[in-house]
């Protein structure tokens, strides 16, 4: 069917004119955000009204907007959600030609369109069925046509919204979990759904759905502003894109920020993340309330009955439980006694959340609002209770983190620790951080209150957890920043000149242990004679024993894991030796084990390789065993190519390396003679069981003979699989590390991590003249850090421009 154009001075613009104003609407920089959409809206109200008018409609219809369009909330990629309502005393026919001269010419500009063609009952009918189609029809606006059809459906679904919601709001709370669950959190994730996560748009117009059923409100502080953002956000990514998405993709967010004007793609995310947590807190808090009066109306009948009839007739009183001095319990939340004095009593907003997150109970909204309003700074010091409070508010475990969500949303926390705004909302690009900055750094609390009984100081534990990251606001080294602000922060708490020390040397070296086990050789004694220098004391140790677990555990599954936590248990208690006075091992004193030995022994007298796996249960109780990762040991007379050969085998049989150590052994005298090389290495598998030493070992005869092209094949493998299109990697980086090691050079190798790596960094020392005495393999997400111990052949250290060549040379090979 041909579109129809209409005269823009009776009827509206027709498809061209319409087509050319929204071009330049668009376009156009002077009037972004609600101004555009509004204009917007208009230009496609009278359009769609010209169409209208201009098929001759039959008497009894209307065109309606629902939905987004209802709103007058058109994006420039927005769908067009329109209803035609007839009340069902016009032809069939005229009402379907109707319906096409309004469809076709929206289609044929190319605009998405969401339409339907029903009368009341009709509509009624779907909405009853429909609870998405229920919501649209809350937002009905009328068009052209019928006003008075229009206004009497809107009245009608009004009502039976209102009727229903006992019924309903069940179910749309069902049905918004179900969509976070999907989604995910729009305020903790890279690449949000600016609509469908939680947190995002259509939680903002449910909660206008339920405002609308007279059921319960949300909190208005602050909605519009945030709803406005998300708009404002979506409408940007529609024009940067050219395309109807609500996805904010890593490579989109640049031209989104400079679309809104903003300094960067961390300041676009920061905004986002800021009016989600609005969002969602108004989402927690009216779904609160919204079971709250649900329950209270199914159990009101037979209760009040009961409760009137002791009492004579009289109202019941409210039940109050107290908690804690001016916080009492009520209707299942923590609420404000009616004697408390938010105006004189510095100390209640703490003594309030304390309670409340020591009671596994929400603090009330309206609580919160008073205390802020009333709220003053606390003095520096902090009063001894208020650190208490803070400590018994962080000590609460999981409960503590809606309290502490609570407490942000209305600035309290601001007020109480004026450096927390440096950090709130802050987003962290690496891919392993399941949290924003300051949500990480609750959850580590969070994670530390089930550590406490591990510690002889729980309090600096806690507050500890808490501001290891605190740094990560400002510019350098949030290890290096955050250790001033941490000893600025637990001054102003009010912990005494040591205990401060204590916070700031355990927040400067939070990363010491995980980064020094997984990428440091632990047999090394300048490795954990290092470690000990910088702990200084066994209770510092154990704090920091204690928080790098728990910061781990806080940043997201890739962070920890058994072997892990071996490692960093293994270097704990080297350098607890270390602190109580214990010599430091010589690891060039060590003895091959019987197990090395026997190998050695084997491979001199085959003149081949010989290889034994072996499982090695470790666990963090000794109650629960768990397996991480295999031994394998490979003894072989020492020749070329060695690491290049046995890297490269294991990862074409998928095995993850986690560390490698090589020696030369010197047997016995009258057990033979000759240069034997022993490899033990520590593997996991990728997934599914471990291939079976006999297809080790045959392979890896083969690739020292040349028979077997690693390279090819692992390139076969790559090329089979191709990696999914996506930012580009940046360049490897490779250095020599500062590790002060008197027995190896430590080359340390920053690169994205891939199957080979460390296959491809063995063939390239091949050529380097140098001796590899160990590897250690961290990887974190698509990240690997290698860090390589090497000498001269002779077992010497390196001169400094030797290293420095070497690190050059094997950054080149791996670009």
């Amino acid at each position: 069917m041909t579109s129809i154009e209409v005269s823009e001075e009776t009827e509206g613009p027709g498809p061209g004119g319409y087509a050319a104003a929204r071009l330049l609407l668009l376009q156009g920089k002077e009037r972004p955000g609600p101004p555009r959409r509004a204009a917007l809206a208009r230009l496609t109200d009278d359009w769609l009204a010209g169409l209208f008018a201009a098929a001759a409609p039959p008497r009894g219809t209307a065109l309606v907007a629902v939905g987004g369009y209802g709103r007058a909330e058109l994006s420039p990629r927005s769908d067009l959600d329109l209803l035609l309502l007839h009340d069902g005393t016009a032809d069939k026919a005229a009402v379907a030609a109707l319906a096409d001269r309004i469809w076709y010419p929206v289609w044929d500009l190319g605009l998405a369109l969401d339409h339907s063609v029903r009368t009341p009952a009709e509509a009624r009918a779907t909405a009853a069925d429909d609870l998405k189609a229920h919501l649209g029809l809350l937002d009905a606006r009328p068009l052209a046509g019928d006003a008075g059809l229009v206004a009497a459906l809107r009245t009608t679904v009004l009502a039976d919204w209102r009727n229903q919601a006992p019924r309903r709001l069940p179910e749309l709370d069902a049905l918004c979990r179900e969509r976070a669950e999907r989604a995910g959190e729009l305020q903790y994730l890279l690449e949000p759904d600016l609509k469908e996560a939680r947190g995002g748009l259509r939680d903002a117009q449910v909660l206008r759905a339920v405002a609308a059923s007279w059921l319960a409100d949300a909190p208005r502080e602050g909605l519009d502003t945030a709803r406005r953002r998300l708009l404002d956000a979506r409408d940007a990514l529609h024009l940067a894109t050219g395309r109807a998405t609500d996805r904010l993709a890593l490579q989109e967010q640049d031209a989104v920020a400079a679309e809104l004007g903003l300094l960067d793609a961390d300041t676009l995310l920061r905004e986002v993340y800021e009016a989600a947590r609005t969002i969602s807190y108004a989402t927690d808090v009216t779904w609160r309330e919204v079971n709250r009066v649900l329950k209270a109306r199914s159990a009101r009948p037979a209760r009040l009955r009961g409760l009137l009839s002791r009492n004579g007739g009289a109202k019941p009183p409210v039940e109050r439980t107290p908690l804690a001095e001016g916080v009492v319990e009520m209707d299942g939340e923590a609420v404000l006694a009616l004697s408390a004095r938010p105006e004189r009593d510095p100390v209640l907003p703490l003594r309030a959340a304390a309670a409340a997150a020591q009671s596994a109970l929400p603090i009330s909204p309206h609580a919160v609002r008073r205390l802020a309003v009333a709220a003053k700074p606390l003095p520096a010091p902090w009063p001894a209770e208020a650190r208490e409070e803070l400590v018994t508010l962080l000590g609460a475990g999981e409960a503590t983190v809606p309290v502490w969500e609570a407490l942000e949303a209305e600035g309290l926390i601001t007020l109480l620790l004026p450096d927390w705004e440096r950090v709130r909302c802050r987003p962290q690009r690496n891919p392993v951080h399941t949290w924003t900055v300051d949500r990480h750094l609750v959850e580590t609390a969070v994670r530390a209150s089930s550590l406490t009984r591990r510690v002889g100081r729980p309090d600096l534990l806690l507050v500890a957890a808490l501001l290891h990251d605190i740094g990560k606001g400002w510019p350098g080294d949030h290890s290096v920043v955050g250790e001033t602000i941490a000893r600025d922060l637990a001054a102003r708490i009010g912990f005494d000149r040591t205990d401060t020390a204590v916070i700031a040397t355990v927040v400067r070296h939070h990363l010491l242990l995980v980064e020094t086990a997984t990428r440091r050789d632990l047999d090394d004694p300048a490795t954990v004679q290092s470690v000990a220098t910088a702990v200084g004391t066994l209770g510092t140790l154990e704090l920091l024993h204690a928080l790098t677990e728990a910061d781990a555990l806080a940043t997201g599954p890739a962070a920890w894991s058994s072997w892990r936590a071996s490692l960093v248990a293994d270097l704990v208690k080297r350098v607890a030796g270390v602190l109580a006075g214990a010599p430091l091992p010589d690891p060039e004193a060590a003895a091959p084990s019987a197990e090395q030995e026997r190998l050695a022994i084997e491979a001199l007298r085959t003149g081949e390789p010989v290889l034994a796996l072996r499982t090695e249960p470790v666990a963090a109780e000794p109650e629960e065993p768990e397996p991480v990762g295999v031994e394998l040991l490979i003894a072989l007379p020492e020749q070329p190519g060695v690491l290049p050969a046995v890297a490269g085998v294991l990862a074409l049989h998928r095995l993850t390396v986690r560390a490698a150590d090589l020696r030369a052994v010197a047997l016995p005298s009258g057990l033979g003679s000759g240069s034997v090389l022993v490899l033990d290495w520590r593997v996991a598998a990728e997934y599914g069981s471990l291939p079976e030493a006999a297809r080790l070992r045959a392979d890896l005869v083969r690739a020292l003979d040349g028979s077997l092209d690693i390279p090819a094949r692992l390139a076969e493998r790559e090329a089979a699989y191709p990696r999914r299109r996506g930012l580009a990697a940046p360049p490897p980086r490779v250095t020599v590390a500062a590790a002060d090691s008197r027995l190896a050079t430590v080359i340390e190798v920053r690169a994205q991590d891939a199957p080979g790596l460390l296959h491809r960094i063995g063939r390239a020392l091949e050529g380097a003249a140098v001796r590899v005495r160990s590897a250690h393999v961290s990887t974190l997400g698509a990240n690997a850090v290698d860090t390589l111990y090497v000498t001269r052949p002779d077992g010497s250290l390196l001169p400094d421009e030797e290293a420095i060549d070497l690190a050059r040379a094997l950054e080149e090979a791996l670009r």
